[in-house]
């Protein structure tokens, strides 16, 4: 093959292929790991959630997890649940570990306050973790999805991305 040829194909694929970026909401893991949903109103939140995993696991796409989304499993997921279902994060290469500075964090405290706490602040830092990392924002938090865009953040359920 000539070395033209190679150059202008490698030139190509380094500008054509773009990356998906998701930070996923820890609804989501539920919504999987419990089997969670209402199959009379449709396709299980679990079916969704599967479907977007499985379709997302590629080399052109990064899911992004943080210590919060981590701390916040922990809390509702028994120790040995979390344990197992948390082997995920380091198991897998899609899943990249994103990390908030403490301005970071303040913001995140002063926008819980300006939305009088009608969000959690989990919530609010997976929001803005989603904006540092340029990710969708994957919840199906209906308050998270009504006002992610007034912090130019892309919000979205799984099934509106398959």
């Amino acid at each position: 093959m000539p070395k033209v040829f190679i150059l202008e194909l490698n030139y190509k694929r380094q500008f054509t292929m773009v990356e998906k970026l998701f930070y996923v909401d820890a609804c989501i893991y539920l919504n999987l790991w419990q089997e969670e949903g209402d199959e009379k109103l449709g396709i299980p939140y679990w079916k969704s959630a599967k479907d977007f995993f499985e379709r997302y696991d590629n080399d052109d796409s990064v899911i992004y997890y943080s210590g919060f989304l981590l701390k916040e499993l922990r809390f509702i997921l028994s120790a040995r649940e979390f344990n197992k279902k948390s082997r995920l994060f380091r198991q897998s290469q899609n899943f990249k570990k994103i990390f908030m500075s403490k301005e970071e964090y303040n913001q995140a405290s002063r926008i819980e306050s300006e939305l009088n706490y009608e969000i959690s602040f989990f919530d609010i830092i997976h929001m803005l973790l989603a904006r540092k990392s340029n990710s969708i924002l994957v919840t199906r938090d209906k308050k998270l999805l009504g006002i992610a865009g007034e912090y130019s953040v892309i919000a979205k359920k799984p099934e509106e991305l398959l």
